[in-house]
């Protein structure tokens, strides 16, 4: 079986059998393509790897492309579900080594977030005088007021948007709906950009899609990521857009909103997951403990 056709049968095992998310197939079938290739240019032939030739791949990974353990996690889960999609086609070899890969053990670091008058801030810097500006403002409102994973505003489509009552109808990880409320802001810019701005974009074409480009066709996680860098660089602020949501979790734990409601606008799985923002809340106060009273050893464990 050639590599194309190896692929395309390995991402149907995973959406059909594995029932796994389109994002994480995607995901899984990118790093096993990086695999293949890296096993071609080694001149390994693939039914022959074994354990020895894995760690080797992961450490190449590691030092060219600068992955974390969190990447290296992810990898690992990859290679592992590539080794039952061998198993079951008959080959051997990286079969039989890939579940004894150990995934690294999860650093617990603290996700970034911004103080709620920058994100205000980037979002004001955001010239809304032409239909492209008014989307942009739109999209990045909406991303911070319902604390949105990317992946979940780029599918969401016209029918998913309830302006009389601030509602989102999102599709999270694993295919799971739930609704998201987004505040006052959002919604001027919504209700501007669906009635203004949108049908400029999309001229004659027809379109399911909430947010569409220049061009009248969905916008990509790329266009998305590509305008946000540029509207941090200017604020002076990281260019991960992630951190839009963080900020979000952040603010309504520390507004006084209980964990297990702001675990059910997040769209997380297990509330531990949610947890990690008291962390966040803990670390702004040492941090402003130890800024208005740095006089005071309180805070120095």
């Amino acid at each position: 079986m050639d590599k194309k056709s190896l692929l395309e049968s390995y991402y149907s095992r995973l959406i059909a059998l594995e029932r796994r998310a389109r994002l994480t197939a995607d995901t899984y079938r990118s790093e096993i393509s990086r695999f293949l290739d890296w096993l071609e240019e080694e001149k390994i032939h693939l039914p022959l790897a074994g354990l020895h030739d894995l760690t080797r791949y992961l450490s190449h990974r590691r030092s060219k492309d600068g992955i974390d353990s969190r990447s290296v996690a992810k990898a690992i889960s990859a290679l592992r579900s590539f080794s039952r999609f061998l198993e079951d086609e008959g080959i051997s070899g990286a079969a039989a080594f890939a579940p004894l890969l150990q995934i690294p053990r999860r650093q617990d670091r603290l996700p970034e977030c911004h103080r709620t008058e920058d994100v205000e801030r980037l979002l004001s810097l955001i010239k809304t005088e032409t239909p492209l500006g008014i989307r942009n403002r739109a999209l990045f409102s909406l991303i911070y007021s319902a604390g949105l994973r990317i992946s979940e505003l780029v599918s969401l489509n016209m029918t998913d948007i309830f302006l009389s009552k601030n509602l989102a109808r999102v599709t999270g990880k694993g295919d799971k709906e739930r609704l998201v409320i987004f505040g006052s802001d959002a919604l001027i810019w919504l209700k501007s950009y669906m009635t203004e701005a949108r049908p400029v974009l999309l001229g004659k074409k027809n379109s399911k899609a909430l947010f569409v480009s220049k061009n009248g066709k969905r916008l990509s996680r790329k266009g998305i990521w590509k305008n946000y860098k540029h509207f941090a660089i200017n604020a002076g602020l990281s260019t991960k857009l992630h951190t839009l949501r963080h900020t979000f979790a952040t603010d309504l734990l520390a507004g006084g909103a209980d964990l297990r409601s702001v675990q059910e606008l997040l769209g997380h799985a297990e509330i531990s997951t949610t947890q990690i923002y008291t962390h966040i809340d803990t670390a702004r106060l040492r941090d402003n403990h130890r800024k208005y009273l740095p006089t005071l050893k309180a805070w120095s464990g």
